[in-house]
């Protein structure tokens, strides 16, 4: 492997966790101060969306790490724990726009994308983990 496909893969790995990071930070704050005017899903989508939020602290939490988790992203710190504790949410994320709301299934893919691409340019980080 040369040195400039190295380059362009770490170029590229940058710009993902970059827009990943931007990702999470943006609708994270969103779910706090609202900038970001949505409709409210309806049907079993609106359902399961109630649901979580009658729990109260369901939301809160979830943008509050989806904010810590996009800082570190951004700024370039834990960003192996940080992509471990986006997985579940991505995953998430991914399955409520399969099965309950398509309209978002679009998004959802290239958040998995960009997980999954940044996990595999790191895949050395996560041989421990993985370890039985």
């Amino acid at each position: 492997m040369n040195t400039n496909s190295i380059t362009k893969r770490s170029m590229g790995a940058k710009i993902a966790q970059i827009v990943l990071g931007l990702m999470f930070l943006v609708f994270g704050l969103n779910g706090f101060l609202h900038f970001i005017p949505a409709q409210p899903p309806s049907g079993a989508a609106g359902d399961f969306v109630m649901g979580l939020f009658k729990s109260g602290y369901f939301f809160p939490f979830l943008k509050g790490v989806e904010v810590v988790c996009g800082i570190l992203l951004l700024v370039n710190r834990f960003v192996i724990l940080a992509l471990l504790i986006l997985a579940p949410i991505i995953i998430n994320i991914f399955l409520f726009h399969l099965f309950l709301g398509i309209e978002g299934l679009p998004m959802s893919i290239i958040l998995i994308a960009l997980l999954g691409y940044l996990a595999w340019t790191r895949k050395d980080a996560y041989k421990h983990v993985l370890a039985a």
